[in-house]
């Protein structure tokens, strides 16, 4: 393993890295102070490092310089933070703008980003690895995401690179797929990271290391709190803590799935993170009717 990625597993290893949304209005604007105020409290409330412009904060959509200006105001907040590179959007229309992720793997770098989160796309993602870790020389998160699965041989591929420092699983409904991704991580001597958020206490006690979800994207101090607790000796607070937190999953993690970004904007500006004006995810299926306030009740009435 390449020092740099030697590092970088190390650094993160028992760190919650909240999975970022990007305040948005609902014609796609991007205010930098809000996102900056935005990205603090997430830091305040116990996020111990930042992903920025990965699936939760919508990285496929956005143009170049709004990517410039979120991940310059993240890493201006001095903790490390993991940059989505690559991916197709999982909705709606193309990408945004017309870098591949070698060059937005080059600008992270050159904006002191800590490493990438290389989304999977078609073809050969080893290749892909290779092409993005020569551009740049930062340290890769290879990312095994529901939307598009990787077989098991092209994941001990990915985690012999040198420039792999971990491997984050976000299977959301495949627990043998969890297991297996967390101990091929594991074997491979690299950083076993949860992205997990409807398995997220199992997921820590098949042998994750840390946490990279979207369920940090707001009431971000609930998931602090679990890993906390899994890594003290009350076995009742860490029971507690994941049942609130399941609760919280099981109301914004849900059908249609794309769906949780904008769940989780509604959450962030009812706890005042962001302003109403920007808590839209222009890029998200059609909700029902009702789901806002369902959504908010859930964490009013205290089931999270």
């Amino acid at each position: 393993m390449d020092i740099s990625a030697q590092a970088l597993r190390d650094r993160l290893r028992g760190t919650l890295v909240a999975a970022a949304a990007t305040p948005m209005t609902a014609a796609g604007e991007v205010d930098p102070d809000i996102v900056t105020r935005y990205l603090a409290g997430l830091v305040e409330d116990g996020a111990g490092a930042l992903a920025v412009l990965a699936h939760t904060g919508r990285g496929p959509y956005l143009p170049p310089a709004t990517r410039a200006t979120v991940i310059g105001r993240a890493v201006a907040l001095g903790v490390p933070v993991l940059v989505g590179v690559g991916g197709e959007p999982p909705t709606g229309p193309g990408p945004a703008g017309p870098a591949g992720p070698e060059e937005e793997a080059r600008v992270a770098a050159s904006l002191g980003a800590a490493g990438v989160l290389v989304f999977p796309s078609p073809g050969d993602r080893l290749a892909q690895h290779e092409a993005v870790w020569r551009a740049a020389r930062l340290p890769m998160i290879a990312f095994d995401l529901y939307t598009r699965p990787c077989p098991p041989g092209v994941l001990r591929d990915l985690l012999a690179h040198p420039g792999v420092a971990g491997l984050k699983t976000a299977l959301l409904s495949d627990a043998m797929g969890c297991q297996l991704a967390i101990a091929l991580a594991r074997d491979a001597g690299r950083l076993a990271i949860t992205g997990e958020d409807r398995m997220f206490a199992p997921s820590l006690l098949w042998g994750a290391e840390a946490a990279l979800v979207g369920i940090a994207a707001a009431h971000v101090g609930l998931t602090a709190a679990v890993m906390r607790a899994f890594e003290g000796t009350d076995l009742r607070a860490f029971h507690e803590a994941s049942s609130r937190l399941d609760r919280l999953a099981t109301a914004t993690f849900t059908g249609p799935m794309e769906g949780y970004v904008q769940r989780m904007l509604w959450l962030a500006a009812a706890e005042g993170r962001i302003p109403h004006s920007h808590a839209f995810d222009p890029y998200a299926p059609p909700l029902p009717d009702g789901e806002r306030a369902a959504v908010l009740e859930a964490l009013a009435s205290g089931h999270a």
